[in-house]
């Protein structure tokens, strides 16, 4: 082949320059593809041999590029969504025994139902959009029940699988899972199964979807990357700086909660006919602790994972700072809370420590990206102070039954989340994380930071539409969804099954006398109380 090769003239090149490829090194196969594509002499083949590998290179480089980021958003998407079992762990242990098995059954269905609502529709709503179509800034109207990600899959268009590909609608499902599960246990111990299962497949195939195309998509109206040809967004040229959603997951299922547990009514026995609280205590501290350690090894797939890539030396910063800040806040909450505990109570309360960093870990997951490690202890310490306050309010104000604080831990603390970011976002870490958008590339000169830092003020008053837009919208859907649930009688168990226990009532087994549905006479609730929340439109 070698004699062949070197003996004649191939394409533009003769013997000579033939041999002197060789002997510089390039392969004989290389060769002739060279001197058919019209090198004519033995500089122009090793340049042009020498662009080739480059390009080649770098192909391969910008492969493994994007391989990396698919891998990281897969590895993220496993960690949110083992904060399933977290949630279910954390609502089992915070209830009566005697519905104990009914909420580890229900948030299993959270996971189930959800995932299918998602996928018919959520998705779509959330992202969807046509290709050459500019969209619009309320809902998304494309690929629904992953339909174009099915065909650029089969078409091999990187491009567009990179965008719609399998990896991204795993990756906001598992946000979505995360949404949907927290209502679960603020109408726990009385929300009747079917009911259950409507409002999961509602707020996952369309009231949370709506909230994350506002927020998060490109063509949303209250998003940071939807950007005019000045590159300005369209919310006061900033858009909403809400980096993994504080707003966009906590509030929408913490309002959401707030909702279902109004109209639903109080537990029989939660108040007294005086109008005063009767405690009615989870009955483990065990599984609360539990619930709190999967939930915040989940956060640090949760609150990085939302950078989407890993694969250069800026995303890495980013994402390692953001997992700091989110220890920092946790930990922050946890101490914060155990102290405040200590001083009204004068006792170590194990349940509002872990409540303490869970709090922390909610408000610091829209500014992680953005604020500096003090300022996330400075933001978990201030968590579990607003924690309290409306978890006070909530139930001693408003008369609203939340068995696991739902509402409080991520509605309340979650709205402070938000805001807290246009106090304390940095103005180099705001160019850093939104540089992509032409906005964040100006951050300095436009004064688009926290106020705090001598900043304008427009990331804190777009954070503001971005908590009335969301209280809003949670309420009005949900509020209205459960309303005619309850007025159909779907609601709402009736008293006898939640006197007897969820697990009784729906035949649930379980091989645990800590969780096998036996009443507890010694609770609030468990026999003779009948007067109290049946079918009560709140308190």
């Amino acid at each position: 082949m070698s004699t062949s090769l070197t003996a004649t003239d191939i394409g533009s090149c003769n013997a000579a320059t033939i041999l002197s490829l060789l002997q510089y090194g390039i392969q004989k196969n290389d060769i002739q593809t060279l001197c058919e594509d019209g090198c004519r002499s033995y500089q122009d083949c090793v340049n042009a041999y020498l662009l080739s590998q480059t390009a080649a290179a770098n192909a391969k480089a910008s492969e493994v590029s994007e391989s990396l980021d698919v891998a990281f958003m897969l590895y993220n998407s496993y960690l949110v969504f083992m904060m399933q079992l977290g949630f279910a762990v954390l609502c089992a242990g915070s209830l009566r025994s005697k519905n104990c098995m009914n909420i580890l059954l229900k948030n299993v269905l959270d996971s189930c139902v959800g995932a299918i609502g998602f996928y018919l529709f959520g998705y779509a709503f959330a992202y969807g959009l046509k290709p050459n179509d500019d969209g619009n800034g309320f809902i998304g109207n494309w690929n629904f029940a992953l339909s174009y990600t099915t065909k650029v899959s089969h078409d091999d268009d990187s491009d567009g699988f990179s965008k719609f590909g399998w990896h991204n609608f795993f990756f906001q499902w598992s946000f979505c899972a995360a949404a949907t599960t927290i209502l679960s246990g603020a109408v726990a111990e009385r929300c009747n199964f079917a009911a259950y299962l409507l409002y999961s497949f509602f707020l996952s195939s369309f009231v949370y979807p709506v909230v994350v195309h506002w927020v998060w998509s490109s063509q949303g109206w209250l998003s940071a990357f939807n950007t005019d040809h000045d590159g300005n967004a369209s919310i006061l040229r900033v858009g909403a700086v809400d980096f993994a959603g504080s707003g966009v997951v906590h509030m929408t299922g913490g309002f959401a909660s707030l909702m279902g547990a109004w109209i639903i009514g109080p537990r029989v026995g939660r108040f007294a006919a005086d109008g005063s609280v009767n405690e009615m205590k989870g009955h483990s501290a065990t599984l609360v602790v539990m619930g709190t350690f999967l939930l915040w090894f989940g956060w640090f797939g949760f609150n990085p994972g939302s950078n989407l890539v890993i694969a250069s030396t800026t995303a890495t910063r980013i994402v390692s700072r953001v997992a700091v800040c989110t220890a920092m806040s946790g930990g922050a909450g946890g101490v914060g809370m155990l102290l405040y505990k200590y001083v009204t109570t004068r006792s170590w309360d194990t349940v509002g420590t872990c409540n303490g960093v869970l709090a922390g870990l909610v408000a610091v997951t829209s500014g992680c990206a953005v604020i500096e490690p003090w300022a996330a202890i400075i933001c978990g310490l201030v968590a579990a102070v607003i924690f309290c306050i409306v978890d006070h309010f909530t139930l001693y104000v408003l008369k609203v039954d939340d068995p696991v604080s739902a509402f409080p831990l991520h509605g309340g603390v979650g709205m402070f989340g938000v805001l807290f970011t246009g106090l304390l976002a940095q103005a180099d870490y705001v160019s850093e994380v939104y540089g992509s958008t032409e906005w964040g590339s100006t951050a300095k000169s436009g004064k688009r930071y926290g106020i705090l830092y001598g900043g304008h003020g427009q990331i804190l008053l777009a954070n503001f539409v971005e908590v009335l837009s969301i209280i809003g919208w949670s309420c009005f859907m949900m509020g209205t969804f459960f309303f005619i649930l309850n007025k159909i009688g779907l609601l709402r168990v009736s008293v006898d099954a939640e006197l007897a226990g969820l697990d009784i009532t729906n035949r649930l087994k379980s091989g645990t006398p800590a969780c096998n549905g036996v009443p507890e006479s010694s609770q609030p609730g468990s026999s003779g109380d009948r007067h109290q929340g049946e079918k009560g439109l709140g308190p």
